[in-house]
């Protein structure tokens, strides 16, 4: 029977990974299909979820959100390793968005009260996945609720992004995207630029020298000046899920998400997921939203098997984006129909 590996990530804001793997693997049944159900991340929101599919518990620890309202934010620990989601204690959406957003005040002491969590409950290996943050504050809040910082000896702190930015230019790069002006946006890079000389101070480590610890408004390098390694998302999860092995058994893979475009190819999931398919010898399906309307897709694959279907120019705006899962399945399952029900029939080895 052919066999399908479902490796998909977030469709932002209609559906999560874990819910589009199901809808592809419920389409891959009714074809006649075995499917592996195998969401990904790439570091930001969909983490916790994608390593939870691998075992461990689920827990609640009410913190301060990024606005200093309580909120309850879940987290995983699977023995000695917790996992941390920034985006469940200091994320945009719990702050209103852009528009309800302090960009000046918002802070990241929720999420220094999550890993803080994780160490009081055992934790000796603490993921920390960065992304849709409301924060520019330079992990200073974080760092504040982890204090004394002694207590963090003998634990092994590991921060997952998919960006490379550095860390003043965290003001600018996302700065406006979480509500703040251009003046607000100065006024970010210059706290950045002094937290930046206060860790050099006390720590010895020099932020501004390490790639990606802008990721988060900061986050990335405040936890790196109190020794947490930043390490790509997307290999990070693929490592832990193991997901080459996985797909070393597929005849087809399906990836996805709901926006591609140039950024998608590098260091995030579907680039990601192509890449390993490819040294596996299977084609891969990739699903999208929608797609940029620059995009040349064929040079972005660099000529690896690969097949694209857009939900919005295959079934509209409005339903592509009210109705994700069955949107999927539909586009899959003709995908797979139309492959015959041959086993192997996707694969491309010499």
């Amino acid at each position: 029977m052919p066999h399908v590996v479902a490796a998909p990530d977030k469709f932002r804001g209609t559906a999560t990974a874990v819910e589009v793997a199901r809808a592809i693997a419920s389409a891959a049944r009714a074809a006649g299909w075995t499917c592996d159900e195998a969401p990904v991340a790439d570091g930001g929101e969909g983490l916790l979820d994608a390593l939870a599919a691998r075992g461990g518990r689920r827990m609640h620890t009410t913190v301060r959100g990024p606005l200093g309202s309580p909120v309850d934010a879940e987290w995983l620990l699977d023995g000695t390793t917790a996992v941390v989601e920034m985006a469940r204690a200091s994320g945009l959406l719990l702050a209103g968005g852009p528009e309800g957003n302090d960009p000046m005040a918002a802070s990241t002491v929720g999420t220094g009260e999550l890993i803080a969590a994780a160490v009081v409950a055992g934790a000796k290996r603490v993921i920390v996945g960065l992304g849709g943050s409301a924060t520019t504050d330079g992990g200073q809040g974080a760092l504040a609720a982890l204090e004394p910082h002694s207590r963090l000896r003998g634990v092994e702190l590991i921060v997952a992004c998919d960006v490379t930015t550095a860390f003043v230019d965290a003001a600018e790069e996302f700065g406006p995207q979480k509500g703040a002006s251009p003046a607000q946006v100065g006024l970010l890079r210059r706290r950045l630029e002094r937290l930046a000389a206060d860790y050099r101070d006390r720590s010895g480590i020099d932020v501004t020298t390490i790639p990606g610890t802008g990721a988060a408004g900061g986050l990335a390098g405040g936890l790196a000046s109190v020794g947490a390694r930043i390490v790509p998302g997307f290999e990070l999860v693929a490592d832990q899920i193991d997901l080459a092995e996985r797909l070393e058994a597929a005849d087809l893979v399906v990836t996805g998400e709901g926006f591609l475009d140039e950024w998608s190819f590098q260091g995030k999931t579907v680039g990601g997921v192509i890449s390993l398919a490819a040294d596996a010898g299977v084609e891969t399906l990739v699903v999208a939203g929608d797609v940029w309307t620059g995009l040349d897709v064929a040079a972005a694959v660099g000529g690896l098997p690969v097949r694209l279907v857009a939900l919005v120019e295959r079934f509209g705006r409005e339903r592509s984006m009210d109705d994700v899962a069955g949107c999927v399945g539909e586009v899959v399952g003709e995908v797979l129909a139309d492959a015959g029900g041959q086993a192997g029939r996707g694969r491309h080895r010499r």
